[in-house]
Protein backbone atom coordinates (compact mmCIF):
# COMPACT_ATOMS: atom_id res chain seq x y z
CA UNK A 1 0.00 0.00 0.00
CA UNK A 2 1.06 3.55 -0.74
CA UNK A 3 1.71 6.18 1.89
CA UNK A 4 -1.18 7.86 0.03
CA UNK A 5 -3.54 5.03 0.04
CA UNK A 6 -2.68 4.45 3.85
CA UNK A 7 -2.90 7.78 4.47
CA UNK A 8 -6.53 7.68 2.76
CA UNK A 9 -7.35 4.62 4.41
CA UNK A 10 -6.33 5.95 7.92
CA UNK A 11 -8.99 8.88 7.34
CA UNK A 12 -11.31 6.81 6.46
CA UNK A 13 -11.46 4.63 9.70
CA UNK A 14 -10.81 7.75 11.88
CA UNK A 15 -13.89 8.47 14.26
CA UNK A 16 -15.03 12.32 13.35
CA UNK A 17 -16.54 12.67 17.03
CA UNK A 18 -13.62 13.39 18.37
CA UNK A 19 -14.48 15.22 21.67
CA UNK A 20 -17.60 14.91 23.73
CA UNK A 21 -17.56 15.64 27.95
CA UNK A 22 -19.89 17.07 30.34
CA UNK A 23 -17.43 18.59 33.07
CA UNK A 24 -17.90 20.41 36.02
CA UNK A 25 -13.98 21.89 35.59
CA UNK A 26 -13.33 25.07 33.54
CA UNK A 27 -13.63 24.28 29.58
CA UNK A 28 -10.17 24.82 27.56
CA UNK A 29 -10.74 25.99 24.02
CA UNK A 30 -7.12 24.88 23.24
CA UNK A 31 -8.12 20.96 24.06
CA UNK A 32 -10.94 21.49 21.49
CA UNK A 33 -8.50 22.51 19.10
CA UNK A 34 -6.47 19.99 19.56
CA UNK A 35 -8.59 17.01 19.46
CA UNK A 36 -9.88 18.53 15.91
CA UNK A 37 -6.61 18.86 14.33
CA UNK A 38 -6.49 17.39 10.78
CA UNK A 39 -3.98 18.40 8.15
CA UNK A 40 -7.29 17.50 5.66
CA UNK A 41 -9.46 20.16 7.49
CA UNK A 42 -10.15 23.52 5.26
CA UNK A 43 -11.91 25.37 7.93
CA UNK A 44 -12.61 25.18 11.39
CA UNK A 45 -15.49 26.41 12.79
CA UNK A 46 -15.69 27.13 16.79
CA UNK A 47 -18.49 28.56 19.04
CA UNK A 48 -17.74 29.48 22.60
CA UNK A 49 -20.69 30.12 24.90
CA UNK A 50 -19.78 31.91 28.06
CA UNK A 51 -21.19 33.14 31.25
CA UNK A 52 -22.99 37.28 30.55
CA UNK A 53 -24.05 39.20 33.20
CA UNK A 54 -27.75 40.12 32.03
CA UNK A 55 -30.43 37.93 30.56
CA UNK A 56 -34.05 39.32 29.12
CA UNK A 57 -33.39 42.73 31.08
CA UNK A 58 -32.35 41.46 34.19
CA UNK A 59 -28.59 41.44 35.83
CA UNK A 60 -27.77 38.12 36.32
CA UNK A 61 -25.67 37.15 39.46
CA UNK A 62 -25.42 33.84 40.01
CA UNK A 63 -25.77 30.98 37.43
CA UNK A 64 -25.69 26.99 37.66
CA UNK A 65 -26.13 24.24 35.18
CA UNK A 66 -27.16 20.55 35.83
CA UNK A 67 -27.70 17.86 34.06
CA UNK A 68 -29.71 15.02 33.34
CA UNK A 69 -27.59 11.55 33.79
CA UNK A 70 -28.23 10.82 30.59
CA UNK A 71 -26.86 14.16 28.98
CA UNK A 72 -23.48 12.64 27.96
CA UNK A 73 -24.80 10.03 25.98
CA UNK A 74 -27.49 12.15 24.37
CA UNK A 75 -24.87 14.78 24.03
CA UNK A 76 -23.17 12.37 21.58
CA UNK A 77 -25.80 10.69 19.88
CA UNK A 78 -26.25 14.81 18.52
CA UNK A 79 -22.56 15.16 18.11
CA UNK A 80 -22.61 11.67 15.77
CA UNK A 81 -25.74 12.85 13.78
CA UNK A 82 -24.06 15.76 13.25
CA UNK A 83 -21.13 14.23 12.07
CA UNK A 84 -23.31 11.66 9.62
CA UNK A 85 -25.31 14.86 8.56
CA UNK A 86 -22.79 17.13 7.26
CA UNK A 87 -19.22 16.73 5.37
CA UNK A 88 -17.35 16.98 8.75
CA UNK A 89 -14.20 15.53 9.26
CA UNK A 90 -14.44 16.55 12.85
CA UNK A 91 -16.74 17.04 15.65
CA UNK A 92 -16.57 18.42 19.27
CA UNK A 93 -18.42 19.17 22.21
CA UNK A 94 -17.50 19.97 25.70
CA UNK A 95 -20.41 21.34 28.37
CA UNK A 96 -19.55 22.80 31.31
CA UNK A 97 -21.91 22.23 34.91
CA UNK A 98 -22.05 23.34 38.25
CA UNK A 99 -21.74 26.64 39.50
CA UNK A 100 -19.92 29.53 36.67
CA UNK A 101 -19.31 32.81 37.31
CA UNK A 102 -19.96 35.56 34.86
CA UNK A 103 -17.52 35.46 31.96
CA UNK A 104 -16.95 31.44 32.70
CA UNK A 105 -17.63 29.37 29.54
CA UNK A 106 -20.41 27.33 29.50
CA UNK A 107 -19.98 25.79 26.22
CA UNK A 108 -17.28 25.22 23.23
CA UNK A 109 -18.56 23.28 20.57
CA UNK A 110 -16.14 22.95 17.40
CA UNK A 111 -16.46 21.44 13.79
CA UNK A 112 -13.77 20.46 10.94
CA UNK A 113 -14.45 19.92 7.29
CA UNK A 114 -12.66 20.33 3.99
CA UNK A 115 -14.67 23.62 3.02
CA UNK A 116 -15.50 26.54 5.66
CA UNK A 117 -19.37 26.47 4.12
CA UNK A 118 -19.84 22.87 5.87
CA UNK A 119 -17.79 23.82 9.17
CA UNK A 120 -20.17 26.57 9.13
CA UNK A 121 -23.51 24.72 8.80
CA UNK A 122 -22.18 21.71 11.26
CA UNK A 123 -20.70 24.40 13.81
CA UNK A 124 -24.58 25.97 13.69
CA UNK A 125 -26.36 23.01 13.80
CA UNK A 126 -24.18 21.38 16.48
CA UNK A 127 -25.26 23.89 18.74
CA UNK A 128 -28.79 24.71 18.09
CA UNK A 129 -29.51 20.82 18.22
CA UNK A 130 -27.26 20.61 21.56
CA UNK A 131 -29.53 23.61 23.11
CA UNK A 132 -32.70 22.26 21.75
CA UNK A 133 -32.05 18.13 23.16
CA UNK A 134 -29.42 17.52 25.60
CA UNK A 135 -30.72 18.12 28.67
CA UNK A 136 -28.75 20.59 30.58
CA UNK A 137 -30.62 23.39 32.53
CA UNK A 138 -29.33 26.61 33.97
CA UNK A 139 -30.34 28.16 37.29
CA UNK A 140 -30.33 31.93 36.74
CA UNK A 141 -30.24 34.10 39.80
CA UNK A 142 -31.00 37.75 39.23
CA UNK A 143 -29.94 40.88 40.68
CA UNK A 144 -33.46 41.51 41.82
CA UNK A 145 -33.52 38.15 43.55
CA UNK A 146 -35.81 36.38 41.23
CA UNK A 147 -34.47 33.05 39.81
CA UNK A 148 -34.92 31.48 36.68
CA UNK A 149 -34.67 27.95 35.19
CA UNK A 150 -33.94 27.68 31.78
CA UNK A 151 -34.02 24.76 29.57
CA UNK A 152 -36.15 22.43 32.13
CA UNK A 153 -39.35 20.55 30.21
Amino acid sequence: MTDAASDAASDAARDPVRLVDIRDTPLDVTEVLHALGDDGAGGLTLFVGQVRDHDGGKGVTALDYSAHPTALARLEDVCRRVAQEHDVRGVAAVHRVGELRIGDLAVVVATTAAHRGDAFAASRALIDTLKAEVPIWKHQVFDDRTEEWVGTP
